[in-house]
């Protein structure tokens, strides 16, 4: 009889919900996100944490997470894909190019003069991936694949207005197609993460650098630069970097499945479009700094950014060889990415 009635219970406890079964179809997960940028910067207040508060508030306060900006978890800026590959964070943003030849084909958005604005090249660029070069980030678990708004010159000794001005000049570079870019336009290039421009740019180890405008006040370059050249837009872009926000694979994998939907709820094409949205739309302030300050800005124009183009031009031709070397069709990699920016920017 006693049998019977435990029976009996734990039949209604299966049927109405059992507390224990209950508990674990609303279990909370708590995610560690790891970055370089630093605490104050429009990159981690308007992208990386209203990109997390949203993902909290959709899963009900489900998913937490353990925010740190500014490498607060150790290592550099450059270990961060691995930290996220080999589980020591769950989650990270970074640059793919802080690894130089390892994420070579999504290379093609980072040559010269690609870019349209950073909305809709970050969705061709997320599109590329999926079709182009999936496999380039299959260690991972990719959430978003953005760029930021046009590059451009900041320097410390003289403006820039033609190439001839960088000659000699010692400017960072955060990319390998970048420093090759620099170098091209005969500069002498400095490969170095964002985090130590201030430093560099103090002790003269670098005069200038090439960077958007909305990253400028986090590491203080409208302070320790006086002149800066942008180009207009409607010459194209000098160049952008891309970024990859990527979860450890098998975090995402032993996530409750209606934790994975608010995951992918919140990654691809759409989170990717408002990441470089959000990013470029910080230029605008950023800007307004070094106009306040009295910096020198000055506009490279559609016919002067043609000599900076032909200069720049040997860059996307030594590209193109090095994915033919690799196996890879460089030329259909190449024209790919150009259509699906050109896509992306009319629609």
């Amino acid at each position: 009889m006693i049998r019977r009635r435990t029976l009996l219970q734990s039949g209604a406890a299966v049927a109405l919900g059992a507390p224990a079964l209950t508990g674990f179809a609303q279990a909370s997960v708590t995610l560690k996100f790891h970055t370089f940028m630093s605490p104050t910067s429009n990159v981690w207040l308007n992208m990386h944490k209203a990109w997390m508060d949203k993902v909290t508030k959709d899963s009900g306060g489900r998913i937490k997470f353990e925010a740190y900006p500014a490498m607060q978890l150790g290592g550099s800026p450059v270990q961060l894909f691995d930290q996220a590959k080999d589980g020591v964070v769950d989650i990270v943003w970074t640059l793919p190019g802080n690894t130089p030849g390892r994420f070579p084909r999504i290379e093609v958005f980072e040559l010269p003069f690609m870019m349209t604005n950073a909305e809709a090249t970050s969705r061709a660029l997320w599109e590329y991936v999926q079709t182009k070069a999936p496999d380039e980030f299959r260690d991972v678990h990719p959430i978003a694949l953005q760029v930021h708004g046009p590059g451009m010159f900041h320097v410390k000794t003289k403006l820039i207005t033609q190439p001839d001005d960088l000659r000699g000049l010692k400017m960072r570079g955060p990319t390998r197609q970048i420093t090759k870019l620099l170098g091209n336009l005969g500069a002498t290039p400095v490969g170095m993460p964002l985090p130590q421009i201030p430093d560099a740019l103090s002790k003269g180890v670098i005069v200038g650098c090439v960077i958007p405008w909305e990253v400028v006040p986090s590491v203080k370059v409208h302070e320790l630069t006086t002149f800066h050249s942008e180009f207009d837009p409607k010459g194209g872009a000098l160049y952008t970097t891309t970024f990859v926000m990527a979860m450890n694979k098998a975090r995402y994998e032993s996530l409750p499945p209606d934790l994975k939907k608010v995951i992918d709820a919140n990654s691809g094409i759409e989170t990717s479009a408002f990441l470089g949205r959000v990013q470029q739309a910080g230029d605008v302030p950023a800007r307004k700094l070094a106009v306040e300050r009295g910096n020198k800005i000055h506009t490279i124009g559609l016919a002067e950014a043609q000599a900076f183009r032909r200069q720049a031009r040997q860059v996307e031709v030594e590209w193109v060889q090095d994915m033919d070397k690799r196996g890879f069709n460089g030329r259909d990699l190449l024209e790919t990415a150009r259509k699906l920016i050109e896509k992306h920017t009319k629609t």
